[in-house]
């Protein structure tokens, strides 16, 4: 199952967020539900970096199965909006998919 925890300032702006395991829905390179939830984070990782001129700090495993970006804490307060907003689509995204397919996917809030 992908463990999927948002971090969240006391503002409730996400400022982070974590993904660890595997989906496991579908045989290695098959497996729609790691494709949709990898595509939708390194997305709006992509989308941070290009559009906001963020420098996220990402750390990523070796072997796959993980993941966390990290906004950095000197932003501006347009660039802290910014981040924000792309990081709640991406949480509604991961939240449809796990609507969808719960059997492999949860979210938990810090």
């Amino acid at each position: 199952m992908i463990q999927v925890t948002i971090y969240r300032e006391q503002s409730n702006k996400i400022t982070a967020f974590e993904l660890s395991g595997h989906a496991e829905s579908g045989p290695h390179g098959h497996d729609l539900v790691c494709a949709a939830v990898s595509a939708v984070a390194f997305g709006m990782t992509n989308a941070v970096i290009k559009h906001t001129e963020i420098e996220p700090i990402i750390d990523q495993g070796g072997a796959g199965g993980y993941l966390k970006v990290e906004m950095p804490t000197n932003l501006t307060d347009v660039q802290i909006d910014q981040s924000a907003l792309l990081l709640e689509g991406m949480l509604t995204s991961l939240e449809t998919i796990e609507r969808d397919y719960g059997q492999y996917i949860s979210i938990s809030e810090k």
